[in-house]
């Protein structure tokens, strides 16, 4: 069996570790990446030796609470003593965790479960001693009586008894300190920026009566900043990376039940039926390996014959649009990449057609790299806040590093020459030859158990495609070889 590795935190995570400790209500504003999960968990480990820390309640977005909490804590030796579970599912379903809590450390639920966990718990019934709030920013619609209804129901929650609370979220962006009102109030209840949201709109904002829009004024975000600083840590990354490499992020993701049972047939059957009856068959082992990428991605062809396009991307030979959608793992995840980015563009890196019209689907403000000049000129000057490009359309002398510092993996093939390709489109070397001091972040989403594993190693080590395919296979791991 293997051993567990420890957690040794890194500067800056002590400083969260302290942070946390010393506050009882606080909020840590850190980019995605730069271990805030973890930080947070050692943190409640300590103080549990010091007073009745748990038991926890973790909200966050669905896939946050589902995965990313639980692996982290059976990720690391030191934590493997902190009993977690998923407060999800169906009504029994989370019955059923709630009749076990004596034996629960912490809980994790996603926004969505609020309302139903206030209702069944009520004010008599909240059991929980700490109350971490992840991706905070889904508080930003809060004003106080108003907002969603899962606001609604936190607010009651977390001042319904003396209670810790933890909020995570990206550090705001300056268009983004009009929504930091809400976020704060589950900190401080409106002692820092106004007990009412009109009272910190007025203080601070000017309003546009003809466009109705609020924009900061000039010592604003200053400002705000010193009336919250001793309750909200802001780490930056370039203060504690180093500006010559990139940040690199790994998004571990898992495939549902259902459609890894297709992957696994795909993989090793070149065959499988779709939920609808159509037939899905490869004509090789090459094929199946572009198919189960795009299973992977979230999608498949209908069709086996697969051939590239003009610009390089996967194109089956009939219509564009002939694909059959199998989840939106990925796609949440690069939502919540968005969120956290606080306004901050994302260049965004895809393989397949059908990727992008599902991408262009869910993210409807963004746009697609093509060979329009105005584009790039758009994306530098900020007015593209999510952009799609394929690696292949985005090699040798495009110049995108002014438009944005983040890149995420969306999907990702063999050729490592255009994955280094578009990561130098933004690299470090770009960054710092246009005078931007920001470090660059990568963020890789990848489909564990799959083909991505085998194309990740690749790209990071350089590999041959062959050698990591039969070091898998000796390794126990399925998967097709390269005809």
């Amino acid at each position: 069996m293997r051993e567990q590795p420890v957690f040794r935190p890194r500067d800056y995570q002590n400083q969260i570790v302290d942070w946390i400790m010393e506050k009882p209500k606080c909020a840590i504003w850190a980019g995605m990446g730069l271990g805030k999960t973890a930080a947070t968990i050692q943190a409640l480990s300590f103080l549990s030796t010091l007073e009745p820390v748990f038991p926890v309640l973790v909200v966050a977005p669905l896939r946050v609470a589902r995965s990313t909490w639980l692996d982290e804590l059976s990720k690391w030796a030191q934590f493997s003593h902190l009993r977690a579970s998923f407060l999800g599912g169906t009504p029994d379903e989370r019955l059923k965790v709630l009749a076990n809590a004596d034996n629960i450390d912490i809980f994790t639920t996603n926004y969505e479960q609020l309302p139903w966990l206030w209702d069944t718990l009520g004010v008599n019934g909240w059991m929980f001693n700490t109350l971490v709030i992840d991706e905070a920013t889904r508080l930003k619609s809060y004003r106080g009586r108003g907002g969603s209804i899962r606001a609604r129901a936190l607010a009651k929650a977390v001042w319904a008894k003396k209670q810790r609370v933890v909020e995570l979220s990206g550090t705001p962006a300056p268009n983004g300190l009009v929504d930091l009102w809400g976020q704060m109030w589950f900190v401080d209840n409106g002692k820092r920026l106004g007990e009412t949201y009109t009272a910190y709109e007025r203080k601070w904002f000017d309003l546009n009566k003809r466009t109705f829009r609020v924009t900061p004024r000039e010592n604003a975000q200053k400002e705000i900043e010193e009336a919250v600083s001793d309750v909200c840590l802001a780490l930056r990354a370039e203060d504690h990376f180093s500006l010559e490499e990139p940040i690199h992020n790994r998004i571990a993701l898992k495939l549902p039940e259902d459609v890894h049972k297709k992957y696994k047939e795909v993989e090793t059957q070149l065959f499988t039926l779709l939920a609808d009856g159509t037939e899905i068959s490869a004509a090789s082992t090459g094929v199946a390996i572009q198919k189960c990428m795009q299973i992977a991605n979230g999608s498949i062809y209908l069709n086996t014959q697969v051939e590239y396009d003009e610009e390089g991307e996967f194109l089956p030979r009939e219509a564009v649009g002939s694909f059959s959608e199998l989840h939106d793992i990925k796609l949440d995840a690069l939502e919540e990449i968005v969120e956290e980015a606080c306004g901050a563009p994302v260049l965004v890196s895809y393989t397949f057609r059908a990727d992008l019209v599902r991408l262009l689907k869910r993210f409807p403000q963004g746009r697609r790299l093509d060979t329009n000049p105005q584009t790039i000129r758009d994306w530098n000057v900020g007015k593209i806040p999510v952009l799609f490009a394929h690696p292949a359309s985005a090699g040798h002398g495009l110049n995108l590093q002014d438009g944005g510092n983040i890149l995420v993996f969306f999907s990702a093939d063999f050729n490592l020459e255009h994955h280094l390709q578009i990561i130098e489109r933004i690299g470090p070397v770009r960054q710092k030859q246009a005078g931007h001091k920001r470090p660059v972040f990568i963020h890789r989403l990848i489909m564990t158990g799959t083909i991505e594993e085998v194309i990740e190693e690749r790209l990071l080590t350089k590999r041959s495609t062959q050698d990591l395919l039969m070091a898998a296979v000796r390794k126990g791991m399925s998967r097709p070889e390269v005809a």
